[in-house]
């Protein structure tokens, strides 16, 4: 199984955390990280922007994905929420392990 890291930036912690939780909750993630104080410099609809935003880091499988991207863009309140997945190339076992057995759609007794 792949483990990927998600990365999705909300408007306030409040979205965020709320994104966080219901992720968690459904099992698409087995832990999401709230970051605070990132600032943004955009081009959106012609216009340079720029934003306070809340870096969400998400930790997943592939086989969720799809379900995880899904749920982010019926919960986010952006227009076009920013959703980008990346594979891991190694890390603790245990750890990779347990974010597989947390993201399962049925939890192994």
């Amino acid at each position: 199984m792949t483990v990927l890291l998600c990365h999705c930036t909300c408007p306030d912690v409040r979205s965020a955390d709320a994104i966080a939780s219901a992720l968690v909750e459904e099992r698409l993630a087995a832990c999401a990280s709230v970051q605070p104080g990132m600032a943004s410099v955009y081009r959106w609809q012609g216009r340079i922007e720029r934003a306070e935003e809340v870096l969400l880091l998400v930790k997943t499988t592939r086989d969720r994905l799809a379900a995880l991207t899904a749920r982010i863009q019926a919960l986010h309140p952006y227009d076009l929420p920013e959703i980008m997945a990346f594979e891991t190339v190694g890390g603790s076992a245990p750890w990779l392990d347990w974010v597989e057995a947390e993201t399962r759609a049925e939890p192994v007794a």
